[in-house]
């Protein structure tokens, strides 16, 4: 399989996964596997590998397996072949809304839409924050609350937040790798 088939079987793949991760891993076995690319015990020791690293495990697959056929470059073809068919399908969408955007069904829909996206992020943040600043084994030993605070975390989250509402041009990732850098040397 040339690396052009593979990306335009990542790409096939990538279209039709409707459902997650455990739909594109079915239809990686049948073009890897039975295409006879990969064995059988090489595509669950990969799958066993995806499973267990962060992110999405259709991509995590498809990188790994493009990595294991191709190297650096047949992961990353892999990788953006699988997620370009979204992309795609994102940006047609957005086209469409956008020519849409002073329909009154449009507008009502996103009237909606917009607060139960706020509530979930919020939902997101508190359930982060509640994680990491606040030990409520600590309380609970203790009897106080005040025990459950983590203050140093705190005022990382409070600083954190105001750079980013006060310097919207700063990029939040910048502000994300200052977390991880405070987190290891302070935390």
């Amino acid at each position: 399989m040339s690396l052009i088939q593979l990306a335009l079987t990542y790409f096939y793949i990538g279209l039709f996964t409707i459902g997650g991760g455990q739909v594109a891993i079915t239809l990686m076995y049948q073009p890897m596997v039975e295409g006879g690319f990969i064995t059988a015990e090489e595509f669950y020791n990969m799958l066993a590998v995806s499973e267990s690293t962060p992110g999405p495990i259709g991509i995590n697959m498809a990188t790994y397996v493009g990595y294991k056929m191709y190297g650096v470059w047949g992961g990353i073809v892999t990788t953006f072949s699988t997620v370009l068919p979204s992309l795609i399908i994102i940006l047609l969408l957005a086209s469409a809304l956008k020519k849409q955007s002073s329909s009154p069904l449009v507008k009502t829909v996103f009237s909606f839409i917009r607060p139960v996206s706020a509530g979930l992020v919020a939902v997101a943040f508190w359930n982060v924050f509640r994680i990491s600043a606040i030990t409520l084994d600590a309380a609970k030993a203790s009897g106080s609350f005040c025990d459950a605070l983590n203050p140093a975390r705190i005022i990382f989250y409070a600083a954190a937040t105001c750079v980013l509402i006060k310097f919207k041009k700063v990029p939040p990732l910048l502000v994300m790798l200052f977390g991880a850098i405070f987190g290891l040397l302070f935390l």
